[in-house]
């Protein structure tokens, strides 16, 4: 365990160390309200699903931590595709593919990053690119799987205006996001053929596993070959009620507007019931990063129910209770096909972890193949980085195509599962990591001859 937790240590401290201000560097690119590589084309009801309206390199190169450098990669790009909105209708999102140094094409993995805003000008496909002078860490996780030499897809799964917590869009716009992946080939490279699998935290869990639910009815061409799933999120009520006047009070903040502008119901639901005194500090979450620790600050223990009428019955009233139900909350639709690895930390204070006993228990009962590690050490933010050696190590197993023992198993662990491939999936991430913040290349070194 000591080991883990060296390991853990020195992946935090690159996660987490101070860098230069992201201020210090000129705003160079395009935000997504301003760009018009987003804008849908009115045809947009007569594509398919995953289909890819256009393509570009990124602006900008892709960032790394606080912004002060850049990862070594071979190029990335961006697609605008097609995908469906929480109603139904055509809509639009964007997945940014990111190319190693000596990549195998035949192998993507989509990480779902943990944005968590109802900001569209905090999506990936803007803010992982270094001149968008945005925090983001997801490419030192990233940098895992670019050091293996798969390809990397990340997605904007909440859609252009950003609807955060609104399952529906978050599934459908990541199993479109596969599809266009393996459909970009005359741009990336990437082949059609190719084994992909699933990665996500906390939000980016959320969006991983609605795509799983989805993917039978949805997209049932797709086979994952995995997915890994952390801090996930199963009840967005439960949540709701452990945030609010926490540290983490600007989630609640940020969920219930973004589930307002998927759902128009909500929306009038929420001007109604909103005070009138309180709108303007209500909506501005919508111009905020998770990472803006000025928004947080502000809202840092707030009482979102002190922000409408009747307080927390407003929340309970039938109208949102009905979309959190069917359009927020986990377990309601198919099981997912493909194994999964599930890891959550005990102590988790966002989302306690008897909710995702609950829905492990119900998939296993269902016929899923789940390994479960429950974590004695730390919380929501140290699981991100504690669990990642197990969900690493089990990805490279599906990437290197071991057999999966079907069937569930759920562990207690302290910090990680201690098996060969939760050591291999540390050792790779630090590397990595380190990779990364000595500006190497990120691929295969063997390959490199570095």
């Amino acid at each position: 365990m000591q080991s883990f937790l060296a390991i853990g240590s020195l992946l935090a401290t690159a996660v987490f160390t101070h860098a230069a201000p992201s201020s210090l560097f000129p705003r160079a690119i395009l935000k997504p309200t301003e760009d018009p590589f987003y804008q849908p084309p009115t045809d947009l009801g007569s594509l398919q699903p995953g289909e890819i309206i256009r393509s570009r390199t990124t602006p900008g190169p892709i960032g790394a931590a606080q912004q002060y450098t850049s990862i070594n990669i071979q190029t990335s790009y961006q697609l605008l595709y097609r995908t469906t909105d929480a109603l139904g209708n055509a809509s639009a999102a964007a997945v940014t593919i990111i190319i190693p140094h000596n990549p195998s094409y035949d192998k993507v993995l989509a990480y779902q990053t943990a944005y968590d805003s109802s900001d569209p000008n905090c999506s990936p496909s803007y803010t992982l690119q270094q001149k968008s002078n945005e925090t983001t860490y997801d490419p030192l996780f990233m940098a895992a799987a670019l050091e293996k030499g798969w390809i990397v897809s990340t997605s904007d799964y909440e859609g252009l205006e950003a609807q955060y917590v609104a399952g529906l869009v978050a599934g459908y716009a990541t199993l479109d996001s596969v599809r266009a992946t393996l459909a970009s080939g005359s741009v990336t490279g990437v082949s059609s053929n190719a084994t992909y699998a699933l990665w996500g935290y906390s939000g980016g869990a959320l969006a991983s596993e609605w795509a799983l639910e989805l993917q039978p009815s949805y997209a049932p061409e797709l086979k994952f070959a995995g997915a890994a799933l952390g801090g996930l999120t199963p009840n967005v009520t439960t949540v709701l009620q452990h945030v609010n006047k926490s540290i983490f009070a600007y989630q609640a903040f940020a969920g219930i507007n973004g589930i307002a502008k998927a759902y128009p119901n909500v929306s009038d639901y929420v001007a109604q019931t909103l005070i009138p005194e309180k709108a303007a500090e209500y909506h501005a979450i919508n111009f905020q990063c998770t990472n803006d620790t000025n928004a947080q600050n502000r809202l840092d223990f707030q009482d979102i129910s002190t922000y409408f009428k009747g307080g927390f019955a407003a929340l309970n009233d039938p109208i949102p209770q009905s979309v959190i139900t069917y359009g927020a909350s986990m377990g309601f639709r198919a099981t997912p096909q493909a194994p999964l690895y599930v890891y959550k930390a005990i102590g988790d204070e966002i989302s306690p972890v008897a909710d995702t006993d609950a829905l492990v228990s119900k998939y296993c009962a269902a016929g899923a193949t789940i390994q479960y590690a429950r974590n004695a050490v730390g919380e929501h933010v140290a699981e991100a980085i504690l669990g990642s050696g197990g969900a690493f190590g089990f990805l490279m197993d599906r990437f290197e195509g071991k057999a999966v023992t079907p069937g569930c198993v759920t562990e207690n662990v302290a910090v990680s599962s201690l098996d060969v491939s939760s050591f291999e999936g540390f050792g790779t991430e630090l590397l990595a990591v380190l990779a990364v913040l000595l500006l190497q290349p990120l691929g295969p070194r063997s390959l490199q001859g570095i």
